[in-house]
């Protein structure tokens, strides 16, 4: 059994007759009569019956009918998913990222994609942490880039690297000096949160912290830029990374100290849907961003500390 035995088999099935078949394959009859009785011989089983309408599969020929089209359908993704290597990567890829990532590598990830590979469409999609796994999962994102995301065997998931978080506010709220915070004494703030719930296991990797910390939270929000806002306003302070508002603290309008007592960090992971097969198009974008995100860190324009690949 071949491929063009099952190629062949398929138009007969499609066309009901061998001269329909014959000519939608331009081969003679003959020839295809010839494929068709090596086919059943192999088998060992008639595929078609003649009736007055046509031919008509039999029972072993729908079920080979089935498992045909499949075949062909992937050997035909896999041709055109490999001709890209002999001229441009081209498809499209959809990529979930978390807001730290989108600021540290999203705009270079853009510019290279644009510059580089011209037949490659990318979507990027700002999201939390919690959805970014939704979009893998519903097949709107094809990659994400997510913090601490639970691990089962759904998803493969690939620790890339390592976040100090620390208390960012105005100066009047944390104060003035640089001096490390404990997590006991962060109880007495006013702490402005990511809504608990799933965006909680992303937010830090300690769970117990993380409640006590939640129980004293007035405000609790579901978009980092309303957190931003409102840490800009004066409203409390929040926990996050010094990426989080670089260019605020850059500027002096907020300020960080650290954490101590224990230190808190969370993990960025690049994840995928284990049961989807990659493409061309996406392995170039998940090595693209695996690039650039060592090269932010090692720049410093990312403070964070990279994980090394087992």
């Amino acid at each position: 059994m071949d491929l063009k035995q099952l190629r062949y088999f398929c138009s007969i099935y499609d066309n009901k007759s061998l001269s329909a078949a014959a000519d939608a394959e331009r081969i003679a009859v003959s020839a295809l009569s010839y494929h068709l009785a090596n086919l059943e011989a192999e088998i060992g089983a008639p595929l078609f019956t003649r009736k007055s309408r046509g031919l008509e599969a039999t029972a072993a020929g729908e079920r080979l009918y089935f498992h045909a089209r499949s075949i062909l359908k992937t050997v035909e993704v896999a041709k055109r998913d490999l001709f890209t290597f002999r001229d441009n990567v081209s498809g499209e890829v959809s990529l979930a990222m978390a807001y730290s990532a989108i600021q540290a590598i999203g705009v270079q990830l853009a510019k290279v994609v644009v510059e580089d590979y011209p037949d490659l469409q990318l979507n990027m999609i700002e999201s939390l942490s919690s959805t970014t796994l939704l979009h893998l999962s519903s097949a709107d994102a094809d990659l994400g880039l997510a913090y601490n995301p639970p691990l089962t065997s759904t998803f493969k998931a690939t620790p890339i690297l390592e976040e100090d978080l620390v208390l960012i506010g105005k100066r009047e709220i944390i104060g003035s000096g640089s001096e490390p915070v404990t997590v006991p004494e962060l109880l007495d703030f006013k702490i402005i949160m990511l809504r608990q719930g799933m965006a909680a296991r992303a937010l830090l990797d300690h769970h117990k912290t993380l409640e006590q910390i939640y129980a004293t939270s007035q405000l609790q929000m579901n978009s980092v830029h309303a957190i931003s806002g409102a840490v800009r306003e004066g409203l409390g302070c929040t926990i996050g990374t010094t990426l989080f508002m670089g260019d605020e603290i850059k500027s002096g309008r907020l300020h960080w100290r650290p954490i101590i007592s224990p230190t808190l960090t969370r993990t960025l992971y690049l994840c995928e849907q284990t049961d989807r097969p990659p493409t061309i198009a996406l392995e170039t974008i998940r090595d693209l961003i695996r690039d650039l995100m060592v090269r932010a860190v090692n720049d410093g324009i990312w403070p964070a500390r990279l994980i090394e690949a087992e």
